[in-house]
């Protein structure tokens, strides 16, 4: 039986995974920060307790990452991202390289190439990187620096950068829309004529399997995948689509882009941005180079979402 260490088990994406790998009968090595009642979890923190948990492993999925700036507002809030992002990432993948494990899955961000697509254009693998905020120059930096480990030592290391990713127990922005929508307010959003690019949880957790089986997937090695559901929406289309899974009655009706522009950037600008521009990605590497398509539609993750969310 093939071991695979997830880190970051425990967080929205690594539970979903570690099921998912569980059902392959793999044997998942899940390490926390935390207890938090998964299976077999481990706490890592001394290079002896890693070399542990690493020991065998084939692969490592590396789900672990500062998303979000603190509330004190630190003096130097690049400096703080690289500390979480970039040290902690390249300190596990020696480590990985001296337990003898092939193959390293680290998990970016589109942010990577930037905030928003022009129209007409979707971003691609090979662009030149537009990081633009601490987050995304700390992912990038840690995506070079794997990079680099690998070109010294040979370790495979495999890319992933998604955009907004939703499922069950979903949070951020898309639990906020989520909720709003679910309980009935009338909501401004139908003059809004953007296009985005989104992942089903399911369908990011299957691509993820896909690189963890290195005979399965030997043209990953070193590899950058942009990976979406191949299906783009609007923001009024998503709400739609939302209304429709969830059964929900809640009006949608137009207002000028500009005010709510105005307004969502009073309460919360990203949110704003991600709201009304459009970000598009170009996903076909996955599917020339690996054989990998979405096995799940839009509609049914969102349907698997209502239920969930029924249930609890």
């Amino acid at each position: 039986m093939k071991r695979v260490l997830v880190n970051g088990a425990n967080g929205f994406i690594g539970r979903a995974l570690c099921s998912h790998l569980s059902s392959l009968d793999y044997l998942v090595i899940p390490v926390v920060r935390n207890f938090s009642g998964i299976k077999g979890e481990y706490i890592v923190g001394d290079k002896q307790s890693w070399m542990h948990a690493l020991a065998g492993c084939s692969a490592v999925v590396h789900l672990v990452g500062r998303t979000h700036a603190r509330q004190n507002h630190e003096p130097d809030p690049l400096q703080a991202f690289r500390a979480a992002n970039v040290v902690t990432t390249t300190e596990l993948a020696y480590r990985a390289v001296e337990a003898g494990v092939s193959r390293f899955i680290f998990m970016s961000t589109i942010k990577v190439n930037g905030e928003k697509t022009a129209t007409g254009y979707r971003f691609k693998p090979d662009d030149l990187a537009a990081p633009q905020d601490p987050y995304a120059i700390s992912k990038w930096e840690a995506e070079n620096e794997l990079l680099e480990i690998s070109k010294k030592v040979g370790l495979e290391v495999v890319i992933i950068r998604p955009p907004i990713v939703y499922g069950p127990d979903v949070k951020g922005n898309f639990a906020f829309l989520l909720h709003w929508i679910n309980r009935g307010f009338p909501l401004p959003l139908g003059a809004i004529n953007n296009c985005r690019s989104m992942l089903a949880l399911e369908n990011l957790v299957s691509f993820i399997a896909l690189c963890v089986d290195i005979e399965a997937s030997p043209n990953a090695k070193n590899q950058i995948f942009l990976v979406s559901d191949g299906e783009d929406v609007s923001t009024s289309e998503l709400v739609y689509k939302i209304r429709k899974a969830y059964g929900c009655n809640s009006k949608i009706f137009p207002l000028p882009v500009r005010v709510i522009r105005f307004a969502a950037r009073l309460i919360n600008g990203p949110f704003a941005d991600r709201l009304l521009e459009s970000l598009l990605i170009d996903g076909s590497k996955a599917r020339e180079m690996l054989g990998w398509n979405p096995p799940f539609t839009m509609d049914e993750q969102l349907k698997k979402m209502a239920i969930y969310d029924s249930s609890i």
